[in-house]
């Protein structure tokens, strides 16, 4: 894939992100917060097949969706390895733990255990990419990356046997 980033004075920033297969994706992110998405089936026409208005929010929900933050095509069971052995997995939080009722901020999970909150489950909402103001609470099923050592600490946290 090919990515070019170019400015649009007054305007804000375009990116366009070429196939392998000659298709074309185009961005435009406008000062103001505004995208702007373009599909071009051939990269060379000079009119979209679709476009789209996102909201920053959408914008960053489709990322989280396209980085697999919500879904894995992998068995439930199974952990997700990556290079150095970097693993999500998902912990639940329990009422006892000390982080229950806290901001992601607040509770310090990083800092902590060294692992990274990428989602929360909550109930039927799932948040993609939380703000480090969303409260943590008991039920909650937190999707987190890390090393096994350090997603072994999140999990005794959330259990409160820290």
């Amino acid at each position: 894939m090919k990515i070019s980033v170019s400015q649009l004075p007054g305007i804000g920033q375009k990116i366009v992100l070429k196939t392998a297969e000659e298709s074309m994706l185009v961005l435009i992110v406008h000062h103001t917060g505004k995208r702007e998405l373009y599909f071009f089936e051939d990269a060379d026409s000079d009119e979209a097949d679709f476009a789209m208005d996102l909201t920053p929010d959408e914008t960053r929900e489709l990322g989280a969706q396209l980085l697999g933050a919500t879904y894995q095509p992998v068995d439930a069971d199974q952990l997700k390895v990556f290079k150095k052995q970097i693993v999500i997995d998902y912990v639940e939080l329990k009422e006892q733990s000390s982080i229950a009722y806290k901001t992601i901020e607040d509770s310090e999970i990083r800092n902590r255990t060294g692992a990274t909150v990428i989602g929360i489950v909550q109930g039927d909402e799932t948040i993609a990419i939380p703000d480090s103001d969303t409260v943590l609470e008991p039920g909650n099923v937190i999707m987190c990356i890390g090393k096994k050592d350090q997603l072994e600490s999140l999990a005794a946290l959330c259990k409160g046997e820290e």
